[in-house]
């Protein structure tokens, strides 16, 4: 039987206003044309607004070092990333709506694409000025279980001198094919094996919401 983190109760979004159908048509089509997606002002303010919130929210000691690789492989190295991180919980009242809209897009994308995903993992990534993520890889093609990555920022006012882009790379070579201003709003969506990328640092405290689906390992 197919699960996930999160079970997907439609009963919810009367608690808030549901992201356009079209959203999803949107991210599957780029999905199956380039294996990329980047939209603007993705989801409604009625998910977006609680989510900057609860970044907000959190205190300094709720955030803890980003590090990378999973299990037995996972250290933390500060020449690689130096951002903070805090996963979600998707039972906060604050993040509800956007795991049902993950939980749908998980849907959508499986019908579409038959791409297996059987799960969905997030954390909020604090980085403060001067942090940065150099240029990696979010899954291996030898280690297949991250398959989709999302990102969503949560950033108010961000102005382009306020530097953070994101970049992504055109696979194994050096050529960039996307600068993302990290702007409220928001949303990127890759195949995860498929994109290197890196975070630029930032003059002023950045803030996103990075999350994957995965297959069943």
């Amino acid at each position: 039987m197919e699960s996930t983190l999160f079970e997907y109760d439609s009963l919810a979004e009367t608690q808030y206003e549901p992201p356009h159908e079209s959203l999803y048509e949107t991210i599957n089509a780029a999905i199956t044309k380039t294996g990329l997606a980047i939209i603007d002002n993705a989801l409604p303010e009625s998910i977006t607004r609680p989510l900057y919130a609860a970044s907000q929210d959190l205190r300094p000691d709720q955030y803890h070092s980003a590090g990378i690789g999973r299990n037995n492989r996972f250290q933390q190295n500060k020449t690689i990333r130096s951002d903070a991180i805090h996963w979600l919980n998707p039972q906060n009242q604050q993040t509800l709506g956007y795991f049902h809209s993950m939980e749908k897009l998980r849907q959508q994308l499986n019908q579409r694409l038959f791409l297996g995903l059987f799960e969905y993992e997030c954390h909020f990534a604090h980085y403060k000025p001067g942090a940065f993520y150099t240029r990696h890889t979010d899954a291996f093609k030898t280690n297949r279980n991250r398959v989709i990555t999302t990102i969503l920022y949560l950033n108010p006012n961000w102005d382009t001198q306020d530097g953070g882009e994101l970049l992504i790379y055109n696979g194994d070579t050096d050529e960039i094919i996307a600068t993302v201003q990290p702007e409220f709003g928001r949303l990127v969506v890759f195949l995860s094996e498929e994109f290197p990328h890196e975070v630029l640092p930032a003059t002023r405290d950045r803030h996103s919401l990075a999350g994957w689906f995965r297959v069943n390992e």
